[in-house]
């Protein structure tokens, strides 16, 4: 671990950005990086923290040769990726046509919880039998730890490693004061994600109403109209009624 924890950053700070730079046992270094809140060009800024870690390996007149590999691993709680899927995406420098994999030393990830979570869907209490690799486990224990610990988990991911993970959790030596703090924390989590989907949810609404708008002053039929938009019939009328 290259920069210690500051739980107390941590624990003043909602909008927290958790930042760990490690070390391998062979040489490779480690940005880590949690991020709670979605922020504008996440793309540029991975990048850019890639490329510092990668550029403050040497010092003045060093050699190249002891530039080491440096591997970004971005753990969102949040889509970044809407155009992909997968929850969790590796990215390096390839050739254009052929895919050669030359420029070994960078390689990124991207770990979004929030897809982790929307595909277990309403299956998400029996998490146990959703979770299929060690990503899945430890992707299970940021987002729902609660669930986890009685969770029945295959004997091959049920290893050693997350055991301790939470079991450190489940005796960590809070005060009172720090208990309160952690679960405040989580209730607005929840509080934010639940505010996001609404968000959401009036965003394509409005799109949808919006559409209906333009398609009624092209005088296309109602019926039509709702069934290109997925608006009710009522609702198509009212917004004719409203012009």
């Amino acid at each position: 671990l290259l920069n210690p924890y500051n739980q107390k950053n941590f624990k003043n700070d909602k909008l927290s950005i958790l930042d760990i730079k490690a070390e391998g046992s062979d040489g490779k270094k480690f940005n880590i990086e949690i991020q709670i809140t979605d922020e504008a060009d996440y793309d540029k800024r991975a990048l850019y923290y890639w490329a510092k870690l990668y550029g403050d390996q040497l010092k003045e007149s060093e050699d190249y040769s002891k530039l080491e590999k440096v591997i970004g691993i971005h753990i969102l709680n949040f889509t970044s990726i809407p155009k992909s899927e997968k929850y969790h995406n590796t990215f390096s420098i390839t050739e254009k046509e052929t895919g050669l994999h030359y420029f070994k030393q960078l390689e990124l990830h991207t770990i979004e919880l929030k897809k982790f979570t929307d595909q277990l869907g309403k299956e998400f209490e029996d998490i146990g039998s959703k979770i299929q690799t060690s990503l899945d486990l430890w992707s299970a224990f940021l987002t729902r730890n609660d669930l986890l610990s009685t969770a029945k988990l295959s004997q091959a991911l049920d290893d050693a490693p997350i055991k301790k993970a939470i079991e450190v959790l489940n005796v960590m030596n809070f005060t009172k004061e720090e208990r309160e703090a952690y679960e405040d924390h989580l209730k607005w989590l929840r509080i934010e994600a639940n505010s996001l989907k609404k968000a959401e949810e009036k965003g394509r609404k409005e799109e949808k109403l919006e559409i209906a708008r333009n398609m009624l002053n092209e005088s296309l039929p109602i019926e039509k109209i709702a069934a290109l938009t997925g608006l009710t019939e009522k609702e198509v009328k009212n917004l004719k009624g409203s012009k």
